[in-house]
């Protein structure tokens, strides 16, 4: 495992506002939140709302390492602009109905190495959370680095970042992914394809993964005007 004080590190939250203020919370990061963020080495990388929501924020942010985030999350809580903005937006209540969901990550070697982009804007992200059973992280690992990112852009499906949790006991099992389609009737048609896939089912067969510990999480989020991913 990366010694995660001095590397990148990845920040996945989740955010759950009260019903009829979402976008207040968009408004807030689109104005002032975003901005500070980067006024304190934050870097804002993407903004989405799962599809069909009405009350949730998914975004991910970077930091140049595990100590440089703290640093820059107890100077952007001080921050007298920040604290203005947060006082001015709950003058008809409170945003959020319960406190943020933080999940450190960090990249594993096989994330595509260029900058996140899109050519065409919209289109459907997927982010998917996957637990390898005990043990079989690694292979789990291997068989996307050998194959399953090569089927899915053969199928449609963009790759844009692979993670592992820098904290126990996620470290241990938990593979974090997000992915691209240009509509949720291709990811439909691309999921359909790739399980299909006479060498997907061979990769499979020969991985040594089994079967992970729970079915995997899968979330379709669209992005913020705001998000730097489109």
């Amino acid at each position: 495992m990366t010694n995660t004080a001095n590397a990148e590190v990845f920040e996945l939250r989740v955010y759950t506002t009260h019903e009829g203020k979402l976008d207040d919370l968009h408004a807030r990061f689109r104005d002032h939140t975003m901005k500070l963020f980067e006024k304190h080495g934050m870097t804002n990388i993407g903004y989405w709302v799962p599809e069909g929501s009405t009350n949730k924020l998914i975004y991910v942010i970077s930091h140049k390492s595990r100590d440089a985030a703290k640093k820059s999350w107890a100077g952007f809580v001080q921050d007298p602009n920040w604290q203005k903005v947060f006082k001015a937006s709950r003058v008809d209540g409170p945003l959020l109905s319960k406190a943020p969901e933080a999940t450190f990550l960090e990249a594993t070697d096989y994330t595509p190495k260029k900058k996140w982009s899109n050519k065409d804007e919209g289109g459907y992200f997927e982010l998917r959370i996957y637990q390898a059973a005990e043990g079989k992280l690694g292979k789990l690992d291997a068989r996307f680095r050998d194959h399953t990112m090569k089927l899915f852009e053969k199928h449609g499906m963009k790759n844009l970042a692979y993670w592992h949790a820098t904290d126990e006991p996620q470290s241990e099992d938990h593979l974090y992914y997000i992915i691209w389609h240009a509509s949720k009737d291709a990811a439909a048609a691309s999921w359909k394809g790739f399980i299909a896939d006479p060498d997907w089912k061979a990769a499979a067969a020969a991985s040594g993964v089994g079967r992970l510990a729970k079915p995997p999480i899968s979330v379709y989020m669209q992005s913020t005007d705001y998000s730097k991913i489109k």
